[in-house]
């Protein structure tokens, strides 16, 4: 398990640590920066897994915008909201925080991106949402494969919602369009995580 891991990797970092009195070079010093970068990424994974308790009270926006207050300090994100947009089922809502979650995540880890911005809005017979960002872009086709783009590809078919990933090139950032029908079934709402 992932925790089991995260157990040992510490107790790695600990006996380093013990013999950094000791010895005290550049090459422990980096293996315990890196193994506390990958300690973090995989805290932030554990942390990514669990289900937002306070999102079917609170609300996809409100949960939104808590992350990004609390990512401020690394991207500026901006959350346009459209006049008239209603709360949506916990499945949808849900399905959509971890999407702009996972890909928030993706644009500050890979893209070199200073801004971000996310656009929700109502329509008579779905949802849109935009996802747009200022980084050096991707190439869809080398992507595709990792687990990033299949967790958020995953999520939106779950909806039976259609997307796009906007044509990009490089330096001109990256964009996700989704759309989500109001009125469908979806397939998988016993499980909204």
């Amino acid at each position: 398990m992932i925790h089991d891991d995260i157990g040992n990797r510490l107790n790695i970092l600990s006996l380093w640590l013990n013999n950094l009195d000791t010895q005290g070079d550049e090459l422990i010093k980096n293996n315990i920066y890196n193994q506390m970068s990958s300690l973090i990424d995989a805290a932030r994974s554990i942390s990514h897994s669990l289900y937002p308790v306070n999102l079917e009270s609170v609300g996809l926006v409100l949960y939104v915008e808590e992350l990004i207050t609390n990512l401020a300090h690394k991207i500026n994100i901006s959350l346009q909201v459209m006049p008239g947009y209603e709360k949506k089922d916990l499945f949808v809502e849900v399905q959509l925080y971890r999407i702009i979650q996972e890909i928030t995540t993706n644009v500050i880890r890979h893209s070199t991106a200073t801004d971000l911005w996310i656009y929700l809005k109502d329509y008579p017979e779905n949802m849109a949402v935009v996802i747009s960002d200022n980084g050096q872009g991707f190439n869809y086709e080398e992507v595709k494969k990792g687990m990033g783009i299949k967790n958020i590809e995953s999520r939106i078919q779950s909806m039976n919602a259609t997307h796009k990933w906007k044509k990009t090139f490089l330096h001109t950032g990256s964009r996700l369009i989704i759309k989500i029908p109001k009125y469908h079934e979806f397939p998988n709402q016993n499980s909204p995580d």
